[in-house]
């Protein structure tokens, strides 16, 4: 068996000990007193410049704002990704999901630590052209998660073409800034036009992304050095994600924001456990690629047709598993656990508000449920390990299937 490093069993003894600390000292409540009404007065403040820039309305700028927000959203990433690793460029690939499940934490945590609300409506304007952003509309305003992923993305991605480009033209350096700004821009003002975010929302995304992002080009070949060749690394990323989960804080009310990072963490754990047991076979920098004779546009199309309905199957699977073991488990363990919607049969007889704030409660809290008979919503572990199956079916299970059927 492979030994643990020092470093990360201090990694995962800190955030243990920041649970403790955080949940005796009360640090998201006071963080929270201190941010929430500053940050509240300058969303309602921000009111009068929202209905100035609506005052611009027309449907060609509802459907261009609404089909970008669709395009840097949570679930495009989510679709985009898998094409992504099957098209040849896994490096790429498992760094952007890594830095997407990253941002998607920090950026919740931000959140619900913050609880700042979003612009109201009435008098403000909401457009919602998608269930995706229903559901967005229902978590809190400060930062804006769609601008904060779109500077980390966009910039790693031009970081990354620029990197491995042959041409080091300062003319194609400005160009791509130039794009990667002028996309930006336009996310940062569609939030705005749609009534989903305040200026506030938005320059915190702008500033949070640009911090994760320098923070991110400086940390990502160390990270992406340590998952495919890296001692316990399923282990202790395992390890991290149940933490993790643990950690997030508890917001002044329950948001849909929870169960995003916890669909993403059990993405980031698929991916990683996959990429660290085929690297060698499926992942290394000589497989083929896309647009070379090796990988046809006809071959990547029927990777496509067998991929993705595999990949679906699995999470379908996933689930079911995850449905049918998890009650089991916790029965065994003596664990009271009810389901506020994976599971009919234990569904509480608790409202779903007190539910859902048990479910976001953080380690210590759960911790005192547990001791006055209370239960523990089991979807949080159903949606983690779905999640999971998902994404190490992309890495590991999809492309031993293109291996078998010489795609």
């Amino acid at each position: 068996m492979e030994s643990i490093a020092a470093w990360q069993t201090a990694t995962l003894c800190g955030i243990v000990l920041w649970i403790i600390i955080a949940s005796y000292l009360n640090v998201t409540q006071k963080l929270r007193s201190l941010l929430q009404p500053w940050v509240t007065r300058l969303v309602i403040a921000g009111t009068p410049f929202i209905l100035q820039i609506q005052n611009y309305q027309h449907k060609f700028l509802d459907g261009l704002f609404s089909g970008l927000s669709c395009v840097v959203s949570v679930p495009f990433y989510t679709a985009f990704l898998p094409l992504l690793f099957w098209s040849g460029h896994g490096k790429l690939a498992r760094q952007m999901t890594l830095l997407m499940a990253f941002c998607d934490y920090l950026g919740n945590v931000i959140k619900d630590v913050v609880s700042a609300p979003r612009p109201k409506s009435p008098p403000v304007r909401r457009i919602t052209a998608t269930k995706d952003e229903e559901d967005n509309a229902l978590e809190y305003g400060l930062p804006s998660s769609h601008t904060l992923n779109t500077v980390c993305l966009s910039g790693f991605l031009l970081h990354y073409v620029l990197s491995y480009s042959q041409h080091e033209e300062p003319s194609l350096k400005f160009a791509g800034v130039s794009l990667v700004c002028l996309f930006v821009g336009l996310i940062g003002l569609g939030r705005i036009y749609l009534g989903m975010h305040s200026v506030v929302d938005i320059v915190g995304g702008l500033a949070f992304g640009m911090v994760i992002l320098a923070f991110w080009l400086t940390v990502h070949p160390k990270i992406d050095e340590f998952v495919v060749s890296g001692q316990s690394v399923t282990t202790f990323w395992a390890a991290l994600s149940l933490l993790l989960l643990f950690a997030y804080p508890t917001p002044e009310w329950p948001t849909p924001s929870f169960e995003y990072h916890t669909a993403f963490n059990g993405v980031a754990l698929g991916i990683v456990s996959g990429v660290q047991q085929t690297y060698h076979q499926f992942h290394h920098e000589a497989v083929p690629r896309i647009f070379t004779p090796q990988l046809s546009i006809p071959a990547f199309l029927g990777r496509m047709l067998v991929g993705i309905p595999t990949i679906l199957l699995v999470k379908f699977c996933s689930k079911a598993l995850a449905k049918w073991v998890l009650p089991v488990i916790s029965n065994t363990l003596g664990i009271p656990i009810r389901s506020t919607s994976y599971v009919p049969a234990l569904s509480a007889s608790n409202n779903g508000k007190k539910s859902a704030e048990f479910k976001q409660a953080g380690y210590l809290q759960k911790f005192f449920f547990f001791s006055k008979q209370e239960s523990f919503d089991v979807d949080t572990g159903i949606r983690f390990i779905q999640y999971a199956g998902l994404a190490w079916s992309v890495v590991d299970l999809v492309p031993s299937i293109f291996s078998y059927l010489r795609l």
